[in-house]
């Protein structure tokens, strides 16, 4: 039985496979389940028939808390009613982490409450498909300057002066009594080096 993410998920229908993730979310109907479960690449919803799978496997997912990690065994079947159009009918399940209870719901969050539980935050559809779609754009920008001899040169974070008007500068303590500032720009750094290389970019601030 081999490991499997879940967006490779239609290239194993009709086999047995294992999945490894977080429970993302969960609903049952008497004797049958559909947990959903999320690996980083996507997620996939399971089917869990209490009659199919032994009693203590039920029993654990049944008060399994969300986001708790686990791994899952079972049949890859295509559904066009499931999300995605693919679920797994499990066979056997392992807890590996029973998560502490998670602060974020179904119900709408206001703004600062979601930036204070960023970290989390990220775990949602809405903000994983935010960053998917920045990597999509940042490679696209990369694979065209890289195949048109552009080299890559990052300025550095910090810069001990200004590169634009002082009245924007983030001051930050460094070392003992040094002081130096969150860079504006990559621009002085870009042009040192475009002396050296050409062409160049830098992907930090403009």
């Amino acid at each position: 039985m081999r490991h499997v993410y879940v967006s490779e998920i239609a290239q194993y229908v009709g086999q047995e496979v294992i999945v490894k993730g977080w429970l993302y979310n969960k609903r049952s109907s008497g004797k049958i389940m559909f947990p959903q479960i999320r690996d980083g690449s996507g997620i996939i919803q399971g089917v869990v028939l209490k009659t199919q799978v032994p009693e203590q496997v039920w029993k654990d997912l049944e008060h399994l808390p969300q986001e708790s990690s686990l791994i899952v065994r079972g049949t890859v079947r295509e559904e066009q009613r499931a999300p995605g159009g693919y679920e797994i009918e499990i066979h056997d399940a392992e807890i590996v982490s029973v998560a502490e209870p998670y602060p974020l719901g179904k119900k709408d969050h206001g703004i600062e409450f979601l930036l204070d539980h960023r970290h989390l935050w990220l775990r949602s559809r809405r903000p994983h498909a935010v960053l998917r779609i920045r990597h999509e754009v940042i490679r696209a920008i990369r694979d065209f300057l890289d195949s048109n001899g552009f080299v890559l040169c990052d300025a550095p974070i910090f810069t001990p002066a200004a590169c634009e008007g002082t009245t924007t500068l983030f001051e930050v303590e460094y070392f003992e009594d040094q002081k130096v500032y969150l860079t504006q720009s990559g621009q002085l750094y870009n042009e040192a080096a475009c002396m050296a290389f050409g062409k160049v970019y830098c992907f930090g601030p403009p």
